[in-house]
C-alpha cells in the first residue's frame, strides 16, 4: 500500500470540518461589532442593505461553485481565472487576494490583542498579538486537520452565539421575555424605516459587502476535503440562508429591539454585547468579550489558511518564487503559511511601534476594493467558461449559474455601481478606492516581469501542475 494510500485520509479535512467552516467562516468582528456602524449610517432600512449585499455574494458564489464542482482545485478563482481568463487575471486576483488576508491577519491580531489587553492591562497589547499571530501559525503548520479542528470549535462558539442571540431576540422583540415589550414599532416610530433616505441604503451596501467577505474560504476548504465534490455543492448551496439567518436576521433584531437612534456607538458598546445586557443574561459583557475574542480567532486562523493556500498557487503557476509553494510531507504549504504570517507580523508591529506612521491604515484601506475586484473577476471567469462549453458539458454541470449571463453581467455592474458609490461618498470611502488602485498599480507594474519569466519557464518546458503551454489571453 502506497504512502498516500496510509496518509491522504489524515490530509482531508472531514464533513463537520466543512460544514462548521461554511456555517461560521463569515462571521467575524464585522457582524458582531461593525453591523453598529451601518445601523447608525441607514437606520432600520440597514436590513436591506444587508439583503442586497447578501444577494450579490450569494450570486458570485453560486458562479464560483459552477465551475468549483466541475473542477475543484486549491486555489479555487484565482485557478479559474487562469483558465477562463489567462495568466494576467490569474496573476492580479491571486496577488490582491493574498495581500488582503495578509492585512486581515493583521487587523484580527491588533484586535485580539486589545482585547487580552483589557483583560490583563499589565501585558502590552502587541506582545498578545504576537502570540496570537503564533498560535494560529502553529496550528496551521501541523497539519490541515488541526486547521478543520480548531476552526471547527471556533466557529462553533460563534453559531452557538448567535443562535442564542436569535432565540432570545424573538422572544424579547414580541414582548414575551421577562422586562420585555412588544419593539415592533421601533422599525418605523423613529423617523421611518429608512430616515436617511433610500441614497443611504445603497451607500451601506458599500460597507456590508466586505463583511460578506470570506464565504469563498469554504469553497477552498471543501476542495481539501474527503469528498471535494460534495463539499463544494454544500458550501455554495448553503450560503443563501447562513446570510440570510446570521446576517440580515441579526440585524433585523437589533433595529427592532432598539430604535436605531439610540443604539450605542460600537466604540462603545458592541450592538451584540448591548442587547445581550437588555436581555438580562448574567455575564452578558465577559461572554460577548470573549465571544467577539473567539470571532477575531478564528478569522485568523482561516484568514491564514485561506492566504497560505493562495500563495502557494500563486508560486505554483510561476507568479511568485518557487520556494513559496514548497509543501511539508503532510501537504501543508510550510513556506507560504510563514510568510503569510511575517507580512502579519510586520503591519502589527508597524501599528504598535510608529501608529502615527499611516502605514498601517495605509495596508488596511488598500485592500478595501478587493472584495469587489474578486466578485467582478469570479462572473467575468464563469461567464468566459460557459461560453466555451458544449451543450453536452453545459447539461452535464452539477451545478448551474441561473439565468446564464444575465446575472453574471448584474454582478457586474453592481460592483461597478458600488465603486462610484464609494467615490462619490465621505474622504474614508474614497480613500479605500484609491489606496486599492495604487496596489493594482503596483501589480500591474511588475507584471511584464513576471509574463516574461512564464514566457521563459513554459519555453524551456516546464510544465508542472498540469499547465498547459499556453493560456488563453495570457
Amino acid at each position: 500500500m502506497s504512502e498516500d494510500s496510509l496518509h491522504g485520509g489524515a490530509k482531508k479535512l472531514r464533513s463537520r470540518h466543512v460544514t462548521m467552516i461554511t456555517l461560521g467562516g463569515i462571521i467575524g468582528s464585522s457582524l458582531f461589532v461593525g453591523s453598529g456602524n451601518v445601523i447608525h449610517a441607514v437606520g432600520p432600512a440597514a436590513v436591506i442593505s444587508y439583503l442586497i449585499g447578501g444577494l450579490l455574494v450569494f450570486l458570485a458564489m453560486r458562479m464560483l461553485g459552477e465551475m468549483a464542482a466541475a473542477r475543484p482545485a486549491v486555489g479555487s478563482f484565482m485557478e479559474y481565472a487562469r483558465v477562463g481568463l489567462g495568466d494576467w487575471a490569474a496573476y492580479f486576483v491571486g496577488w490582491l487576494y493574498w495581500y488582503f488576508w495578509v492585512g486581515v491577519i493583521a487587523y484580527e491580531a491588533v484586535v485580539g490583542g486589545s482585547i487580552l489587553h483589557g483583560w490583563m492591562d499589565g501585558v502590552p497589547a502587541w506582545v498578545f498579538s504576537v502570540l496570537l499571530l503564533l498560535v494560529f501559525t502553529g496550528s496551521n503548520l501541523v497539519s490541515l486537520r488541526s486547521f478543520g479542528e480548531t476552526e471547527f470549535w471556533l466557529a462553533s462558539v460563534k453559531v452557538a452565539a448567535i443562535v442564542v442571540f436569535l432565540v432570545v431576540g424573538v422572544l424579547f422583540a414580541f414582548g414575551l421575555w421577562p422586562d420585555a415589550h412588544f419593539a415592533i414599532p421601533n422599525l418605523w416610530e423613529h423617523g421611518g424605516f429608512m430616515p436617511q433616505g433610500f441614497g443611504a441604503v445603497i451607500g451601506g451596501v458599500a460597507i456590508v459587502i466586505f463583511s460578506y467577505f470570506g464565504t469563498e474560504i469554504a469553497v477552498m476548504a471543501a476542495s481539501e476535503s474527503e469528498d471535494p465534490a460534495k463539499g463544494v455543492r454544500q458550501a455554495t448551496s448553503t450560503v443563501i440562508w447562513r446570510i440570510l439567518i446570521f446576517f440580515v436576521g441579526a440585524v433585523l433584531l437589533i433595529v427592532t429591539i432598539v430604535p436605531w437612534n439610540q443604539l450605542p456607538s460600537p466604540k462603545e458598546k458592541a450592538p451584540f454585547a448591548y442587547l445581550f445586557s437588555l436581555y438580562g443574561l448574567p455575564g452578558a459583557d465577559i461572554v460577548m468579550s470573549a465571544v467577539i475574542l473567539t470571532a477575531v480567532c478564528s478569522v485568523l486562523n482561516s484568514g491564514l489558511y485561506s492566504a497560505a493556500r493562495m500563495f502557494s498557487s500563486i508560486a505554483e503557476q510561476g507568479y511568485a518564487p518557487k520556494i513559496i509553494a514548497s509543501k511539508s510531507a503532510s501537504g501543508i504549504p510550510v513556506a507560504a503559511v510563514i510568510a503569510s504570517t511575517l507580512g502579519g507580523y510586520a503591519a502589527v508591529l508597524v501599528n504598535f511601534a510608529a501608529p502615527d506612521s499611516g502605514i498601517f491604515d495605509f495596508i488596511m484601506n488598500s485592500a478595501g476594493l478587493v472584495a469587489l475586484f474578486v466578485y467582478a473577476f469570479i462572473a467575468l471567469t464563469q461567464m468566459r467558461t460557459r461560453a466555451r462549453m458544449s451543450p453536452e458539458e453545459t447539461a452535464a454541470l452539477k451545478l448551474r449559474m441561473w439565468l446564464h449571463p444575465w446575472l453574471g453581467i448584474l454582478v457586474i455592474a453592481a460592483v461597478l455601481g458600488i465603486v462610484v458609490i464609494m467615490l462619490l461618498s465621505g474622504p474614508d470611502m474614497q480613500v479605500q478606492v484609491w489606496t486599492s488602485l495604487v496596489s493594482v498599480a503596483v501589480l500591474a507594474v511588475f507584471w511584464p516581469l513576471v509574463h516574461r519569466k512564464l514566457k521563459a519557464r513554459r519555453a524551456a518546458g516546464v510544465e508542472e501542475h498540469g499547465i498547459p503551454a499556453e493560456v488563453p489571453g495570457h
